[in-house]
């Protein structure tokens, strides 16, 4: 079979190629899956550059979340069959023709579902409702976060309002105002313009903002945490432009904030079944009433990832970059 890997850690677009491997079988509470889609987040380059959290050993696969079919079981599992749709958000190594996961890592998808959904609900949708879940935010709480126009920050935009949750969001350019006024998503403020902070303290008003989420790093994580009222929480969740967060230590103290991190696969693989259980059913009442989309901006075969690898962190992109073997 056709596997995406690399042999060294580097710019995805350098480093990753397709090479040969044997077709996996699968382990006992495990099932072979031919891959259909697979998405490429961040952090799925972030790995391969071994800036990660997660560092696999060498040479390595990539990829992390997918759409499938199921191919064969492994010893001992029941409940899924051949030929069956799932998704899995969790699993490493998906970018290849066939991939084996925990049986328990897989979600069953309803025919309703596109692939072009399907293949994007998980780790990304899932992580954002998870960390709307954990942020303690109550009906009328605001929250601020940075890149408003990626995947997450669009997800927290379109998941937040039905918790009655206020969203204020930071873009880098003028344009992805625009972008996401057309996606329904307002409270948006660009941070290349003059006085950008006295817009968002306009749209607020008097009310405290109890959160921050950055994705960024950087100054940008100092000008969300800037804009937090006193006992404000700065909860780091990437780091797209820097590795570091240059914040003001006068702002930590004189605020009293905390800064903590939050790593979707630590949560979810800490969480209890029920809570599980529980957001993946508000997650899917939201798909279904049509709240949130999941939109894609390119589909490329296995031959282009360096072109892919690029094109994901191109300026503007509206939707995400995905994988066809």
């Amino acid at each position: 079979m056709r596997s995406i890997t690399h042999e060294s850690f580097g710019e995805p677009a350098d480093v990753l190629s397709v090479t040969d491997a044997p077709v996996p079988e699968p382990g006992p509470g495990e099932v072979r899956v031919r891959l259909l889609l697979s998405p490429i987040h961040n952090h799925d380059l972030w790995t391969v550059r071994g800036t990660y959290g997660f560092k696999p050993e060498l040479p390595a696969r990539a990829g992390t979340e997918a759409v499938g079919v199921i191919d064969a079981l492994g010893e001992g599992v029941e409940g899924l069959a051949v030929g069956q749709r799932v998704a899995t958000g969790g699993t490493f190594g998906v970018w290849s023709e066939f991939f084996t996961a925990k049986a328990a890592a897989l979600i069953p998808v309803p025919e309703a579902v596109p692939d072009e959904v399907a293949a994007q609900l998980v780790a990304m949708p899932f992580s954002a409702l998870s960390l709307l879940d954990s942020l303690g935010l109550d009906e009328g709480d605001w929250l601020i976060q940075n890149a408003a126009n990626g995947a997450v920050g669009r997800l927290v935009a379109q998941l937040a309002p039905a918790r009655g949750i206020n969203v204020v969001g930071l873009v880098r350019r003028s344009e992805g105002v625009d972008e996401l006024a057309d996606a329904g998503i307002g409270r948006v403020v660009a941070t290349d313009t003059e006085g950008w902070q006295d817009r968002v303290r306009a749209i607020v008003g008097d009310a405290r903002i109890s959160v921050g989420v950055d994705s960024v790093g950087g100054d940008s994580s100092g000008d969300v945490l800037s804009l937090l009222g006193e006992r404000g929480t700065l909860v780091s969740f990437g780091a797209m432009a820097s590795e570091t967060m240059n914040i003001a230590s006068g702002d930590v103290i004189f605020k009293q904030a905390t800064v903590k991190g939050f790593w979707g696969s630590k949560v979810s693989a800490a969480m209890a079944l029920e809570d599980r259980r529980r957001l993946m059913g508000e997650l899917f009442a939201r798909l279904t009433d049509g709240t949130i989309a999941l939109p894609v901006e390119a589909i490329y075969p296995f031959e282009d990832i360096a072109e892919a690898a690029r094109a994901n962190f191109a300026p503007g992109r509206a939707g995400k970059i995905l994988l066809r073997p």
